[in-house]
């Protein structure tokens, strides 16, 4: 065969693949094609080798997109959690729930613990963990949330507004407690959860035990009501009164005066 006919066969072929949106294949045929001559390797080989270089390449894409679609605070992993400087959060249960049991269960996750110990975090580890699984996330504070419901009611988009956070497999609930919620704001944000409750998974943190829920929550019987959708088939993970953050700092510090 020709160099000419060679080349019009090959921009022939990346017509093809720009056409059918295979532009992994397209952009790799002819390197993996000599690669598959030099290591002999069949007619079915080498295809197998471009289809899987195509879908490795959109397994990336698509997690890029959740990433993106996740609305992360920052890119924290659990990889880089340091369980040692934390030894009451339990490592073994963290990692069991980033393989998505409980996302397929529908089960909350509650991270309980003063602030600067991590638990936003993990929050966020647990997010990234199930971007990667290809799921569907976001991430949003109570407050953030609360305020994006109460707009919404103001232009009688509440319904819309509350199915869509229903296509997201795992939403994650930042930072509740932090802020004495109106009655109003209370009620959107049981709505969400209990919507949610058994048919999709959530994480929650807050700063506040169970006990105290009712300075944050005034009305007694929707804070009753909340607990209980947010509590059932939990897991409930301790993070701990000791703040990672400031303790970080402090050695950070200590560290600097030393050298």
């Amino acid at each position: 065969m020709s160099q000419e006919t060679a080349a019009l066969q090959q921009a022939s072929v990346r017509q093809y693949c720009k056409a059918v949106r295979v532009p992994v294949i397209g952009a790799n045929f002819v390197v993996l094609a000599e690669q598959a001559v030099r290591e002999k390797r069949s007619h079915i080989g080498y295809l197998e080798a471009l289809l899987a270089m195509e879908m490795e390449e959109r397994d990336r894409h698509a997690i890029r997109n959740r990433l993106q679609g996740a609305y992360l605070p920052r890119m924290k992993t659990l990889e880089e959690f340091d369980f040692q400087k934390a030894p009451q959060i339990n490592a073994a249960k963290i990692r069991s729930l980033a393989e998505g049991g409980y996302i397929e269960r529908a089960e909350p996750v509650v991270l309980i613990g003063e602030c600067g110990t991590g638990k936003t975090h993990l929050a966020t580890g647990l997010c990234v963990a199930a971007c990667r699984q290809k799921r569907r996330v976001r991430f949003t504070t109570a407050s953030n949330l609360v305020n994006e419901l109460v707009e919404a009611q103001q232009h009688n988009q509440v319904k819309r507004v509350l199915t869509r956070w229903m296509k997201y497999e795992l939403i994650a609930l930042d930072e509740v407690g932090y802020v004495p919620l109106a009655e109003i704001g209370a009620e959107f944000l049981f709505q969400v959860i209990a919507e949610r409750a058994e048919k999709a998974a959530l994480i929650l943190t807050t700063n506040l035990p169970f006990s105290e829920w009712i300075s944050v929550f005034p009305n007694p019987r929707l804070c009753k009501a909340l607990l209980d959708r947010v509590t059932d088939r939990a897991h409930i993970v301790e993070t701990g009164t000791e703040s990672y953050r400031f303790r970080r700092t402090v050695e950070g510090r200590e560290k600097k005066r030393a050298s």
